[in-house]
This record gives C-alpha cells, structure tokens and sequence, in this order.
C-alpha cells in the first residue's frame, strides 16, 4: 500500500495578478496596522512635566529688556553650564537631561517654560523643577548686570495621562500609512501588456494601396 503525496497548490505569478485590487490594498492596511499597534505596544509611555519662570526687571531695566533675557534665557538653560548644576537636584546624569530636557519662550510675555519628559511621572518633575531651579541660581547671580531676575512662577506637577501615543492612535496611523503605500505600489506597477504573461500584439499597420486603385482615384 503506498501514500500518494498532495501536491501543495502554489501561488503562481499569474495567480497573484488575478487577485482583485482591493485585497492589495486590505493586506497594506492590515499589516501596517499590526505593525502601529505593536510598536505603540512595546514602546514605554512617556509622561511628561513643565514648570515656568518668569523674567521681572528690576528699578534699572524695562519690560522690553525682561522679554529680551527671557529670550536668551530659554536658549542658556539646556547648555550645560545650567544642567551641570541641575543634575544634582534630579539625581541624573546630565546625558539624561540634555535627552530629556527642552524650553520653549514666547515672543509676547518674558516667560520660560521649562519641560522635561521621562518614562516616570515623578522623574519628569524633579527633572523639570532642577533645571528651573538651577536657571533662576545663574540669572540671581548676574542680575546686577543684567537688571532682571528670574522668579517661579510655576513649579511642574506630576502629569497624570502619558504624553506619547497609545497603541490605538499608533494602530491607526500604521493602518493608514500602510494603506497610502499599497495604493502607490498599485499606481507604480508596470501595466499588463497581455493574458498570462503574453505581450499584447502589435498593432496592424495597414499595406500600400494597389496601382490600380490609385490609378482609379486620379
């Protein structure tokens, strides 16, 4: 008694082509959603805390001149003149809060927002409070030459809802770049010229008219 073998039904070239369009587009969609959903998955949440200092002039310096040291200010306090001091009241290296750390300034009010972001909620407001806090230390010591102070305005809290994506909003960004991408693999594949691989025939291209029917036309 012998087992006669199944032949494995294999997807041929001419197969793959005959399948509807929109199940190129379904399969992108899909996977690039499973690919989204993943990665917000397997990424850590990310939490993120801001405290804010305010510029104030003293008796021998105006508004426009707090506006303009806010300005420079929101630049000094990532330099490491700034976070060298601010690593001790974290409790990170200063790696870490250069990586961590950003400022923002706004052109109309002499403020700075100081935001630092971490995979811990409470680690993102010590970060957060240590860099304000070590910028308002430099500008108190050169206030006599500058004319203006920095004073607390806001210290950060501890954030309650992570900053980064959830795996919901990844999932669908992924699901929508996978789509845009099969639907521009479609538009680029090369156009079928005939069936089964077969090149379309060449168009007929009609002979010379007969002597005689020239003649005739005359």
């Amino acid at each position: 008694m012998t087992d006669t073998p199944t032949r494995q039904r294999r997807l041929s070239p001419a197969r793959l082509r005959g399948l509807p369009l929109w199940s190129v587009l379904a399969a992108g969609t899909l996977v690039g959603g499973l690919l989204g959903g993943s990665y917000g998955m397997l990424t850590p949440s990310t939490y993120t805390a801001t405290s804010y200092v305010i510029a104030v002039p003293t008796g021998k310096s105006t508004p426009d001149a707090a506006l303009g040291f806010a300005q420079a200010y929101g630049r000094v306090a990532t330099q490491l003149a700034v976070l060298g001091d601010a690593q001790v009241y974290a409790g990170v290296p200063v790696r870490t809060l250069q990586h961590s750390v950003r400022t923002a300034t706004s052109p109309d009010a002499p403020m700075v927002a100081v935001s630092a972001t971490s995979s811990r909620p409470g680690l993102a407001v010590d970060m957060a409070n240590a860099v304000t806090r070590s910028l308002t230390r430099h500008a108190d010591d050169s206030s006599d030459n500058t004319n203006v102070r920095l004073v607390p305005f806001s210290r950060a809290v501890e954030p309650n809802e992570p900053t980064s994506a959830s795996p919901a909003v990844t999932g669908l960004v992924g699901a929508s770049a996978g789509g845009l991408l099969s639907g521009l693999a479609l538009l680029a594949r090369p156009r079928r010229t005939g069936q089964d691989g077969e090149p379309a025939p060449a168009p007929s291209v009609p002979g010379p008219a007969a002597a005689a029917d020239v003649r005739g036309q005359r």
